[in-house]
């Protein structure tokens, strides 16, 4: 990844901000941690599954720990530069899929209702306040299965358009692709393309009904196929286990994707989530700390949820693995204001910027 460093960010501790759990490390659990540090800082290589899982089975004693590493791991490999990008909802809601945390959903009665594809100006006067922010990445993102002729076309067009005239790199989330599909998206100059696994495979039955799992992958491996980067997201908390967990990190260490965002279930009235409980804010630190430890070398960015998870405790995140954000609005959920996450970045003296395989 390219990242001019010029700056390094003090590190918050964790236990300054929120008591954790008292209980000291055991030797052998601080030996667990010296061992990781050891490969990822000392031999500069990524864990192997047993190293990894070690770390996961520390439990939440050892969540300041993890996430202290987590930030050094985080300098080391990809250095102090966060990445800013703003997404809109292009087409919202009138989802055929059933994707049981989604509010987007037709099959769920929930407040959103469908609404037709926005029209350019719209988009173009998003892609320009997002780039005022700061930011150099900007998603478009559809709610649909997979993008027909007709959505084709107008993202094809509208791709190099607001490239040409923001400046921003291009991102697009449009569901499952084809071959055909993919290659053109790539041709048309789509910097990432966004398909979230979600979750592991041994859970996804859970969630999702309406198409597969290996439908997900299938996609993945067409994006990275055609040169495109790829943006696979993760949203915990929807009532999978710690080795479920687990299992789906170990899915996107194999898969090698350019950007994990880390979301987190807020739970959606009207979905068949909807009464599942909020994350608990050290729980999601920790695991925001084990991605970073699993997949060292990602853009790790926060994404959906992390106000109503983190609260207070969203600058800790930032030192807990975090190197990018999502400003702004979500697809159907208000985020805080861009102001408050730049001023947070500014107190942190972390600089802005593209981080990027392809640029």
């Amino acid at each position: 990844m390219t990242a001019e460093i010029t700056a390094v960010p003090t590190p918050i501790n964790l236990r300054q901000r929120r008591s954790l759990p008292p209980r000291p490390l055991t030797d052998p659990e601080l030996a667990c941690i010296a061992r990781a540090r050891q490969a990822l800082l000392g031999e500069h290589r990524q864990l192997d599954s047993a190293e990894l899982g070690a770390l996961v089975e520390l439990g939440a004693p050892a969540t300041a720990a993890l996430a202290e590493l987590a930030h050094e791991v985080r300098l080391a490999w990809v250095g102090p530069t966060v990445e800013v990008e703003g997404i809109i909802s292009a087409k919202t809601g009138g989802c055929p899929e059933d994707c049981h945390f989604c509010s987007q959903s037709a099959l769920f009665d929930t407040s959103v209702k469908a609404t037709p594809f926005l029209d350019l100006d719209i988009l173009r006067r998003a892609a320009i306040e997002t780039k005022a922010t700061g930011a150099t990445e900007f998603c478009i993102v559809l709610a649909i299965k997979g993008p027909d002729a007709r959505t084709m076309a107008r993202l094809l067009e509208l791709v190099p358009i607001l490239r040409a005239e923001t400046g921003l790199n291009i991102a697009i989330s449009a569901g499952i692709l084809t071959p055909e599909q993919s290659a053109a998206f790539a041709a048309a100059g789509v910097h990432r393309y966004n398909h979230n696994l979600e979750t592991a495979r041994s859970f996804f039955p859970e969630v999702v009904t309406t198409h597969s799992y290996d439908e997900r992958l299938a996609t993945c491996q067409l994006v990275l196929n055609d040169g495109m980067e790829l943006c696979c997201g993760v949203l915990l908390g929807m009532g999978e286990s710690e080795a479920q967990r687990l299992e789906l990190l170990e899915e996107l260490r194999r898969l090698g994707p350019s950007e994990v965002p880390m979301n987190f279930l807020n739970p959606r009235p009207g979905t068949p989530l909807g009464d599942r409980p909020i994350v608990e804010a050290h729980e999601a630190l920790r695991w925001i700390a084990l991605f970073r430890l699993g997949l060292p070398s990602v853009i790790l960015r926060y994404a959906g949820g992390r106000e109503v998870t983190l609260g207070e405790l969203q600058a800790v995140g930032m030192t807990s693995g975090i190197n990018a954000l999502i400003v702004g609005n979500y697809l159907t959920t208000l985020g805080r204001s861009p102001a408050e996450d730049l001023d947070m970045l500014t107190e942190l003296e972390m600089p802005i910027g593209s981080l990027s395989t392809v640029l």
